[in-house]
């Protein structure tokens, strides 16, 4: 393949894989993120899988899946705190913000734009032009979308068939220093833990800190509390205590007091009481809404989705960055395997589409048992 003039759509994870390794093989690549601040520090913790490891291994960045702390078993409590179940599982699990930063710096600093909000991108026959929030445009032979569970991209290849669908409940956060975890919940710690019955998940782990520390005392505990949430509540539930709504998620510290403690009232009444506690040593939790999508294409003439943009799958899969990894790897693997660029995204397209369905459908029915 020539060398090409690639534009990437989105600075998450998937983002900064595709534009690393791109970037590697030759290509002129400049990544648009439309956050003014960046990324880091927004992630919580994530179990990585195989994908993950060898992408890493690809940047040389593979000291990044050291970084982790080892739950030796998992638990499974009782209503009442008893452990009722004790399987012999060692996990690790990694920091989503110590990883993020580990890749990015992996990227060439002056091409990874912020504040770069893109509104709409055209597909055409040999090139794809890119309309930015503030009117300006641009052209690349390719366009990326990895812009995520809320990608604009997407709409590019699927115009009547891009929106999420609402999967009927979300998940609370927390993401607490482990010294902040009370001694009546010190069983949390070095497990992965679960309270699971009708109509209740709750689950949680350490992570390292978010400077990648695992000494203990400088890791952090990490919870994540999936709730049922009608349709017609999922706005008043992502709306903060300004009035800013979002349409994914409500970001921590913008949860209003009363609400807060409405959310601890409501698991001391709930869950076990070491859960419990967990919850309510989380000052300021944040609300991630569930959603799945799958992209009827994954590509156009001068435009590729990867990650998030192509296929969104529920968390419990704990799969959607190495998703991103295998995504990214693939379609950089068609590219340099093809004189074209259309036959390299036709490549892509029927390496990684079945996958994602599978991985949503996945989703899904692990979502089925969950609540």
């Amino acid at each position: 393949m020539r060398k090409l003039r690639i534009r990437v759509v989105g600075g998450s994870l998937a983002g900064v894989f595709a534009g690393i390794l791109l970037q590697r093989s030759g290509h002129d690549v400049t990544i648009y993120e439309r956050s003014a601040h960046g990324l880091g520090g927004r992630g919580a913790g994530l179990v990585p899988q195989q994908d993950l490891f060898n992408l890493l291994r690809m940047i040389g960045a593979e000291d990044a899946e050291e970084v982790g702390v080892v739950a030796r078993e998992r638990i499974y409590f009782g209503r009442d705190g008893r452990v009722l179940q004790t399987t012999r599982a060692p996990q690790k699990q990694i920091s989503w913000d110590y990883l993020y930063n580990t890749v990015l710096s992996h990227f060439d600093s002056e091409a990874f734009m912020l504040d770069r909000e893109v509104v709409r991108v055209e597909d055409g026959e040999q090139s794809a032009e890119i309309i930015f929030g503030d009117g300006t445009t641009e052209t690349a032979d390719l366009v990326i979308g990895a812009d995520g569970v809320g990608s604009v991209v997407r709409a590019t290849l699927n115009q009547t068939d891009h929106g999420n669908q609402f999967a009927g409940y979300v998940a609370w956060r927390g993401l607490i220093p482990e010294t902040q975890l009370p001694n009546g919940a010190s069983i949390l710690l070095d497990r992965f833990a679960f309270y699971v019955t009708s109509g209740v998940h709750i689950l949680g782990y350490l992570v390292p800190g978010s400077g990648g520390e695992i000494d203990v005392g400088r890791r952090r505990y990490n919870w994540v509390w999936y709730r049922p949430t009608e349709q017609d509540e999922l706005q008043r539930t992502l709306t903060d205590e300004r009035g800013h709504s979002s349409q994914y998620s409500l970001r921590r510290g913008g949860l209003s007091m009363e609400r807060r403690d409405a959310l601890r009232r409501d698991a001391h009444e709930i869950l076990p009481p070491q859960f419990a506690l967990a919850v309510e040593a989380e000052p300021t939790p944040s609300i991630q809404g569930i959603f799945d999508y799958e992209a009827p294409r994954m590509i156009g003439r001068s435009v590729a989705l990867v990650g998030d943009a192509a296929f969104v799958a529920r968390p419990h899969t704990a799969m959607g960055v190495s998703k991103a990894a295998a995504d990214v790897m693939a379609l950089v693997a068609c590219l340099a395997g093809e004189r074209q660029i259309q036959a390299a995204l036709e490549r892509y397209e029927a390496a990684r589409i079945g996958v994602g369905r599978e991985i949503v459908d996945y989703g899904r029915r692990l979502g089925a048992t969950a609540l």
